[in-house]
């Protein structure tokens, strides 16, 4: 692989190359690219990579392993390397993956976006529980008569919450009495059902369409005190600083006995704004950036193979396992290009009805917001990492959206999200939330 890493040195350019940057592929230890595609759409978060980084500088005197130290482990050994490309091994990651959790403890393929929702909840489960100590040693501390004010773990707080937890609220409407009631809930990525020949923009406006409670399934009414016809729908309060968004391309099918892939073809811009906001949201008018990709190639969840597409520094490149490159060599002939660029980002919407090539299709969509605090900051290696703060204690976890009809796409130009949905008054049309 030595002419491979070094062509991709020559392929960037010198001039090109980004300071303090590494391009390093994972070693695929078995069916693992599942693991290794995500990885690599995480490390190039460059929020979430600093406070990895962060986390591992200062809590260098804690020696047990956790799936937390494991990733900090690994984001610091591609950091700090002096070759610019290369492969580096994540097995001290694996081991710990399927150790904590049996369901990955096997050679088969496994899913992207389930990998993806455990290791964000499991961090920040680990950061919770480190929270909760260093307040208990403080309380013990305060206690003595001998207090030393020391604490076991950094005051970082849940970071996991910070970057990527956003808040739903469920607006509930009573037809008789017209009184509204809301419900929040958080929410660490959002999954949307998709159809053919439709646009991410789409699925999540059919997500926030108004659905019509009635019949057996009526609403009961607080202030009429009875069941009553009502209409609900979600609407986003707060904006998550990075928006996870899973593409639900597997369905089961009970004739069969197994799931089965959607393959069609979603489109998905590189600039996004979410029109489906409350009207109480937080930074309602946030713009968020495409900055990750993770593509399933086959036919199902537990067969086929994972890779991703980043954005570092303007450039996007391709991550298969061990292999990275700016140029898709081995893609060429599927995809009659050269280099990936935005405008090849098409290549990855999925396929029409018509068409005969196997599906390369889009899996998880890595939105990051353009107002983000770290994002345009210099990354530098672990060593010259410092703290940042910022803290949250609400619990995190996966959010189901589920979409309505198709729509057509307008174009590949479109790429900034034009499509909006009112956020003064309720639709008329009935949707799925």
């Amino acid at each position: 692989m030595v002419n491979a890493t070094s062509q991709l040195e020559k392929e960037i350019g010198s001039d090109r190359f980004p300071p303090n940057e590494r391009y390093f592929g994972l070693v695929n230890f078995g069916n693992t690219c599942y693991c290794n595609s995500v990885l690599q759409a995480l490390y190039f978060c460059k929020p979430f990579r600093e406070k990895i980084l962060q986390y591992r500088q200062q809590n260098k005197c804690f020696k047990k392993d956790t799936l937390l130290t494991c990733l900090a482990d690994l984001f610091y050994t591609i950091s700090s390397q002096k070759k610019k490309v290369g492969q580096i091994s994540p097995k001290k990651f694996i081991q710990k993956l399927k150790k904590e959790n049996t369901s990955f403890d096997n050679f088969l393929q496994q899913d992207a976006h389930e990998f993806l929702n455990y290791l964000l909840n499991r961090i920040a489960d680990l950061l919770q529980c480190e929270k909760n100590l260093n307040n208990h040693i403080t309380a013990k501390n305060a206690d003595s008569k001998f207090a030393t004010g020391q604490k076991f773990f950094s005051e970082a707080g849940n970071w996991i919450h910070d970057i990527f937890q956003g808040t739903l609220t469920n607006e509930t409407k009573c037809l008789n009495c017209e009184t509204v009631r809301t419900k929040d809930e958080d929410f660490i990525d959002l999954s949307v059902d998709v159809e053919q020949d439709t646009s991410i923009s789409h699925c999540l406006q059919c997500f926030s369409n108004t659905e019509t409670i009635q019949s057996d399934n009526k609403y009961y009414c607080e202030v009429c005190c009875c069941k009553q016809e009502a209409q609900k729908r979600m609407r986003i309060k707060r904006l998550p600083l990075l928006l996870a968004l899973h593409l639900k391309r597997f369905k089961y099918h009970e004739a069969y006995n197994r799931f089965a892939k959607l393959s069609y073809r979603v489109a998905f811009p590189l600039e996004l704004r979410l029109y489906n906001t409350s009207d109480d949201a937080t930074n309602p008018n946030r713009m968020y950036e495409l900055m990750a990709v993770v593509v399933h190639s086959g036919s199902g969840p537990n067969r086929g193979h994972y890779i991703s597409l980043v954005k570092s520094h303007g450039l996007w490149l391709l991550f298969d396992d061990d292999y990275v490159d700016v140029s898709v060599n081995i893609y060429a002939q599927i995809f009659q290009i050269k280099r990936i660029e935005s405008y090849n980002i098409a290549d990855f919407f999925g396929v029409s009805p018509e068409a005969t090539k196997s599906s390369d299709s889009a899996y998880i969509l890595f939105y990051q917001a353009s107002d983000a605090p770290l994002a345009a900051s210099t990354l530098n290696t672990a060593a010259s990492s410092s703290a940042a703060s910022s803290s949250s204690a609400n619990p995190s976890f996966s959010v189901n959206a589920s979409s309505g009809d198709a729509a057509q796409e307008p174009g590949l130009d479109a790429y900034q999200d034009k499509s909006q949905t009112d956020s003064s008054s309720y639709a008329k049309s009935t949707g799925q939330n």
